[in-house]
C-alpha cells in the first residue's frame, strides 16, 4: 500500500488553470492530501484511487471548442463529492444539460451574495455579499435540470450551484485565490462538510510514512545524495539519514559559485550537528575553467550541469561504497509538468543541484519529498530538527552565483557579488526583514557607471538588490523596503565592497519580469 492511501484524499482534474497548483497547496494547507492528474484518467482509474472527493480545475477553454478536454459523464453518478471551479463548473453544466454562455468575459473582482448559507457556505449569511475574484469568458445563467442556484453577482444570476440529489457543486469564481477574501472556508467546507475527510496529512505522518518506505525501498544498500545546500536536498538527506543511517553518503561540490559562507555552512551543520558521512569535493578550479568568457545564461547552465555530473560521478565512483541509489530532491511541482491536460511528458524531468541526470545513470532513484510542496518541506525539516536557518532559507538557483552576476564569470567579479550579496542579506536580517520576503539577493550588472569617491572619479561596477514577496514563487511582487533600510544597503555596499559606486533597487513583479535575471 503506498503510503497516501493511508490518508483521506483529494483527487484534482487539470483543465490547465493558471491556479491549478493554488488548489493544491490549499487543500494541503487543510492537512488533506491531494494530486492533480490529467481529466482523461479513466473511470475504472479514478475509482481505484478512491478519492473522497474530485475537484474540477477551471481553463482556458470553452465546453463548444473542438477537442475540448472532457469528463466521463458517468463520474457525476459515482456518488463521490464533486467541486467544479470556473471551467469545472461550466464543464458540469454542459454534461448535465444545460446551456454555457460565451461572450461575458469578467476578469477581477466581484460581490457575491449567498442564497443558501449550508454545505458550500456553511458559516455565510444570506444575503451577505462577500469579494471573489472572477477570472472566466463563459458562464450559466440556468443551473441544470435537477440542480439550483446557491449564490449570485450583479452580473451572473448562478456563480454557485448545486445538484439537488447528488453531492455535485460548482462556482463561477476561485476560491483558492488570494483575491477570495472567504475562498478557504469554501474549500474547507468542501473538505470537511460534504466529502467528510480528515486532516491526518501532517509532517510528522509523512515523516514515519516515508522512513518505512525509504528502508523498504534501499533495503541493505548504500545510498548516496548530492546535497546542494539548499532546502530540498537537505531535508531529502536528513530523511534518508533518518531512515538508513550510516548507509548514507552525502556529496556537496563546491563548484565556486557559492554564497559567503556556503561551503562551511553545510560541514557545520552536516557533520557536527547532524553526524551524516559528508564528502567535500573542491571543484572550484574546473567549473571556472569550463565557464571562461561564457555569458549567455543557457550555455552557463548547460556547463554547469554537465561539469557537475562528471564530478558527482567521479566523486560517487570513488567514494560511494558500491551506493545503488541517488538520493534527488524532486520536488511535486516538478512532477505535476507529466500530467498537463497536453498529455503526460515523454519522461517526468530529474532535478538535482543544476541539470539533468545521464539515461546511463547506474543509479536507481529515492526521491523522498515528490509528493511535496516548498512549504510542506520545510516543514518537515522541522520536524526533523534541520535548524531554522537551513529550513527558512530563502531560494537558491543551481547554477549559483553564475546567473546573478551577469555576463561572463570569472574569480574576481564573483568576488564583487559574493561580497555584496552577504552584506544585502545581513542587512535584511538586521532589519528584521528576512522571514517577510520570498526571495532576496544582488545581482552584479555587465555595466560600470561613473561615480565620484573623495575628490576623484571612478568608473566601477553596478549593483541591483532584488527582494520579492511570494506565495508560491509562480508570481511574485517587488518588497517594499522603508527608505531607511535601502540607505543604510546602499551605503555599506559602496563603502564596504570594493568595486562598487553605484547601487539600484529592482522594482519589477512577476510577471511581466522573472524573479531572477537571468
Amino acid at each position: 500500500m503506498s503510503h497516501t492511501e493511508q490518508h483521506d484524499r483529494i483527487l484534482i482534474l487539470d483543465f490547465g488553470s493558471q491556479y491549478t497548483q493554488l488548489i493544491a497547496r490549499r487543500i494541503r494547507e487543510e492537512r488533506v492530501f491531494c494530486e492533480i492528474h490529467s481529466p482523461d484518467r479513466s473511470l475504472e482509474w479514478i475509482r481505484e484511487w478512491a478519492p473522497s472527493g474530485i475537484i474540477l480545475s477551471g481553463g482556458p477553454a470553452s465546453v463548444y471548442d473542438a477537442e475540448v478536454p472532457s469528463l466521463d459523464p458517468e463520474l457525476l453518478t459515482e456518488g463521490i463529492p464533486v467541486l467544479g471551479i470556473c471551467y469545472g463548473m461550466q464543464l458540469i453544466a454542459h454534461l448535465e444539460g444545460a446551456t454555457v454562455h460565451n461572450g461575458q468575459r469578467e476578469y477581477g473582482r466581484a460581490e457575491l451574495t449567498v442564497a443558501e448559507p449550508e454545505a458550500l457556505f456553511a458559516g455565510f449569511d444570506r444575503d451577505e455579499p462577500t469579494r471573489i475574484w472572477c477570472s472566466h469568458g463563459d458562464h450559466v445563467d440556468r443551473p441544470p435540470k435537477g440542480y439550483r442556484a446557491m449564490a449570485s453577482t450583479s452580473t451572473l444570476p448562478v456563480a454557485a450551484f448545486r445538484a439537488e440529489d447528488r453531492e455535485i457543486y460548482g462556482v463561477q469564481f476561485h476560491p483558492e485565490v488570494a483575491h477570495t477574501i472567504r475562498g478557504e472556508e469554501i474549500l474547507s467546507n468542501f473538505l470537511f462538510e460534504i466529502a467528510g475527510c480528515r486532516p491526518t496529512w501532517t509532517p510528522g505522518a509523512f515523516v514515519d510514512e516515508a522512513v518505512a518506505a525509504i528502508r523498504e525501498t534501499a533495503g541493505e544498500h548504500h545510498v548516496i545524495c548530492g546535497l546542494s545546500g539548499g532546502v530540498d536536498s537537505s531535508v531529502a538527506a536528513a530523511l534518508v539519514h533518518r531512515a538508513i543511517g550510516d548507509r548514507l553518503t552525502c556529496i556537496f561540490v563546491d563548484n565556486g559559485l557559492l554564497r559567503k559562507g556556503e561551503r562551511e555552512s553545510v560541514e557545520r551543520t552536516f557533520r557536527k550537528h547532524m553526524g551524516i558521512r559528508l564528502i567535500v569535493v573542491d571543484a572550484r578550479e574546473e567549473f571556472l575553467a569550463t565557464l571562461e568568457g561564457v555569458a549567455d545564461p543557457e550555455e552557463k547552465r548547460r556547463r554547469i550541469g554537465n561539469t557537475f555530473i562528471r564530478v558527482f560521478e567521479r566523486t560517487a565512483e570513488s567514494e560511494g561504497d558500491d551506493a545503488r541509489f541517488l538520493v534527488q530532491g524532486t520536488l511535486y511541482p516538478d512532477v505535476i509538468e507529466s500530467v498537463s491536460t497536453g498529455g503526460p511528458s515523454v519522461t517526468i524531468k530529474t532535478h538535482h543541484n543544476v541539470g539533468g541526470l545521464p539515461d546511463d545513470m547506474k543509479f536507481e532513484l529515492i526521491e523522498p519529498l515528490r509528493e511535496l510542496f516548498k512549504d510542506e518541506v520545510r516543514n518537515v525539516g522541522r520536524e526533523l530538527g534541520l535548524p531554522e536557518d537551513f529550513v527558512g532559507r530563502h531560494p537558491f538557483p543551481g547554477p549559483g552565483l553564475a546567473i546573478r552576476l551577469l555576463g561572463a564569470v570569472s574569480e574576481e567579479r564573483l568576488a564583487v557579488l559574493r561580497e555584496a550579496d552577504a552584506i544585502y542579506l545581513e542587512e535584511i536580517r538586521e532589519a528584521g526583514l528576512y522571514d517577510e520576503i520570498w526571495q532576496a539577493f544582488a545581482v552584479l550588472l555587465p555595466v560600470k557607471s561613473v561615480g565620484v569617491m573623495g575628490d576623484g572619479r571612478t568608473y566601477e561596477n553596478v549593483v541591483a538588490l532584488r527582494a520579492v514577496t511570494s506565495r508560491d514563487g509562480m508570481t511574485a511582487d517587488w518588497y517594499p523596503f522603508p527608505h531607511d533600510v535601502l540607505h543604510r544597503m546602499s551605503t555599506r555596499l559602496i563603502n564596504e565592497v570594493t568595486g562598487v559606486n553605484r547601487v539600484t533597487y529592482d522594482i519589477s513583479s512577476k510577471p511581466p519580469a522573472t524573479i531572477e535575471w537571468e
